[in-house]
């Protein structure tokens, strides 16, 4: 059989089939490839654009952050505008912050550390200049141990060794935290980032990277071109130089990269990020060549080909959107992150003016009487019983600002983590009569009815802070009869019970209840935040700085106790306090802390009348206001100006002639730490005489200080009559 052979056309016709099939199938293949390469470079562009602007926003988060912890160091240091803060307690405010270390900057440019390893500057003067001109800045150092270290600067004086002045306050943070925290990685990660300066050297690098300078990696990337590679190095110069952005495709032989260079707030760097395409590149060229290979090995099988090359399209433009999905996933994370520490930071300055604000009036609002009724009094000299209610009503201003004044003080101490406890044996009766003692003019003046009870008590003695006990109970009581009415009723019940699993400590319970105005559920939630008081008629007119409960709270969980609230509204309020306290022996006959009114006028009469007592005080002012308080008590007083007047009327006295000593401790020439223990130095009999601060230092490091250095006990201004009788007839018997 003779074989037909196809017509010539037929044969033209299917030679060009295939041709145009393959030339089809070979531009689709193509045209494919470079789509999809330019949709992964726009998608790696945008995904870079976006992770560099939110790792530049979360770097000046941080930034401002630790800036800002620098300035709560500094207002340490600066203390109240005449003290400064101690060495300590920049230290302290330091470690709490885990800063790596803490230092004082001079105008010079010279650091004096207090804490830490010593660092150097790499580049001081743009910082030395940014700091002189009072501005914040970041700065890079190298440590001791050649790590690199992070410093943020803030203008401060302070007293450096020298006696000058320094020009800031310095802390630092190790290079590796800031590379954590700005989600540094290596150079096989999707992006990776890099912390230079305007000359190339880094600031902070990832730990895969081993060139000296980041201008060293691109000479390296192109390495043979260094025509090209100087071309970029130039650009980039230029950018950083003139605080612009910089963008480029960087391409040497098969390798592509998109950097993307921007600047830093508070510092003189930038932040370079790096995308790699070379993976990428590698699945999009692969593509190519087996799209093509199909292509050309079965160019008939057109529909099974644009099944498959469709299919994959498909599957590729998926995988693509799917991994833009996670890409603006990372970015809203991002984002959300820098938006909480935002906000967190807004909060703290909102509290920072609120309580600013709050202690503005509460400070105002006595004053304002104080000096209103003082202007009075002297409108009204010659109306006696005028004069006198005007005075009343100074006296009670007067002990409200004080009060505020201690609640501020007690804020401080515990933000700070000064609050320390005193820790000795007592007696729970005398706690209780002083308690009584302290609230009868209170509660006389409303009409109340007022009961103390004590039951089931199975130790009397035991060991713990009385004076923090005493402000617990006393804030807690006078909060009960501030908010009750006339004739209503407040009580204090304290009882125990035992341990079975410590038979050396015993559980002791005080409870506060009252007949008062009551508390909202809402409120009860909150009470014992700072400035929190409730929103009705009633507590608006009653005076307080919203600090009292918060204190308490504060104190009871230093002494490992709880504390709850039951109210109701209109009925009363009922406050719990349990605390484990150790048993002790008896105190030995410790008179109670705070004796009545009538008692010491009556007892001090007596055992006081005809002492001798020196009292040395440089302000004028205040010898006048001690000598007439402490006139009822028909003591002979002398007056010594300062420390070393102290010493000298001392030692020219006879043996026995002063029976005590007040002694101040802020005086010229001789403080009265110097003047006590030069007294207790000397060879008389008498240099073991009573010697009590007084003293406007109240912390309780003051009165540590004061009793290390020799002293008997301390007395706060402004002085009152009834605790330095009961002080002195402590030690004059």
């Amino acid at each position: 059989m003779k074989n037909i052979a196809l017509p010539r056309s037929l044969k033209i016709s299917i030679a060009a089939i295939i041709c145009l099939t393959v030339f089809v199938f070979s531009f689709l293949g193509i045209s494919i490839n470079n789509i999809s390469e330019s949709t992964i470079e726009e998608i790696g562009t945008t995904y870079m654009a976006g992770m560099n602007e939110q790792v530049s926003l979360h770097f000046e988060t941080i930034i401002e952050l630790r800036l800002t912890m620098a300035e709560s160091i500094a207002h340490i240091a600066a203390g109240d505008g005449s003290n400064y803060g101690s060495r300590e307690e920049i230290e302290y405010g330091a470690k709490a912050r885990h800063f790596l270390c803490a230092a004082l900057y001079s105008p010079n440019g010279d650091l004096e550390m207090i804490y830490g390893d010593p660092v150097e500057l790499n580049h001081p003067e743009p910082f030395l200049d940014s700091l002189r001109s009072g501005e914040r800045k970041a700065a890079s150092a190298a440590g001791s141990s050649g790590d690199g270290v992070i410093l943020f600067g803030v203008p401060c004086e302070y007293p450096m060794s020298d006696g000058s002045a320094s020009l800031a306050m310095v802390v630092g943070l190790s290079t590796k935290y800031m590379s954590e925290v700005l989600f540094l990685d290596s150079d096989q990660a999707l992006m990776y980032s890099f912390v230079i300066r305007q000359d190339g050297s880094y600031v902070v690098r990832n730990d895969g990277n081993v060139h000296e300078t980041y201008f060293d990696r691109l000479y390296s990337i192109f390495d043979g071109q260094n025509q090209e590679a100087a071309s970029y190095v130039s650009q980039l110069t230029a950018a950083m130089n003139a605080g612009e952005d910089y963008s480029v495709i960087l391409e040497s032989g098969e390798s592509r990269r998109h950097l993307y260079c921007t600047s830093l707030p508070y510092c003189d760097w930038y932040l370079v990020t790096v995308l790699p395409f070379e993976g990428l590149n590698r699945t999009i060229s692969g593509m190519g060549r087996h799209w093509l290979t199909i292509v050309y090995a079965a160019s008939l099988a057109v529909i099974v080909m644009l099944l498959c090359i469709f299919r994959q399209y498909v599957k590729l433009f998926r995988n693509q959107v799917l991994e833009l999905k996670r890409v603006n996933a990372e970015m809203d994370e991002a984002r959300k992150t820098a938006e909480k520490a935002r906000k967190e930071a807004e909060h703290a300055n909102s509290a920072k003016q609120d309580f600013l604000s709050s202690m503005s009036h509460d400070i105002r609002t006595p004053m304002n009487a104080i000096i209103g009724m003082t202007s009075l009094a002297l409108n009204h000299t010659n109306n006696p019983e005028q004069v006198r209610d005007y005075l009343g009503k100074i006296e009670l201003s007067s002990k409200h600002l004080l009060g505020l004044i201690n609640d501020v003080l007690d804020v401080s101490k515990i933000e700070s983590g000064k609050m320390t406890l005193n820790v000795e044996p007592m007696a729970l009766q005398e706690v209780i009569d002083s308690i009584v003692n302290i609230m009868q003019p209170q509660v006389k003046a409303k009409n109340q009815r007022f009961e103390a009870v004590t039951r089931d008590i199975l130790s009397e003695n035991v060991r713990c802070d009385s004076v923090r006990l005493n402000q617990v109970l006393i804030n807690l009581l006078g909060n009960a009869v501030k908010f009750t009415p006339e004739k209503g009723s407040v009580r204090v019940t304290v009882y125990q019970e035992a341990l079975p699993e410590d038979s050396s400590r015993v559980r002791t319970h005080f409870l506060v209840s009252d007949t008062g105005i009551g508390m909202s559920e809402a409120y009860q939630k909150v009470i014992f935040e700072s400035f929190s008081r409730e929103d009705n008629t009633r507590v608006r007119k009653t005076e307080g700085s919203g600090l009292g409960m918060a204190i308490t709270k504060c104190i009871v969980d230093a002494m490992d106790g709880t504390i709850s609230v039951r109210s109701e509204q209109g009925r009363g309020s009922e406050f719990h306090v349990v605390l484990d306290l150790e048993k002790a022996a008896a105190p030995g006959g410790a008179a109670s802390s705070a004796p009545s009114t009538s008692s010491a006028e009556k007892d001090g009469d007596a055992a006081l009348q005809g002492k001798h007592i020196l009292l040395a005080e440089d302000n004028e002012l205040n010898w006048e206001v001690a000598k007439e308080l402490l006139s009822v008590l028909e003591m002979d007083l002398d007056w010594a100006e300062n420390g070393e007047i102290c010493v000298a009327k001392f030692k020219e006295s006879p043996v026995g002639y002063y029976d005590a000593i007040i002694m101040d401790v802020r005086m010229p020439l001789m403080d009265g730490y110097e003047a006590t223990e030069t007294i207790r130095g000397l060879e008389r009999e008498d240099a073991g005489l009573p010697i009590i601060a007084m003293t406007a230092d109240a912390f309780s490091e003051d009165i540590q200080k004061c009793l290390e250095c020799g002293m008997n006990d301390h007395l706060s201004k402004p002085i009152d009559i009834q605790t330095v009788t009961y002080k002195l007839k402590k030690y004059l018997k």
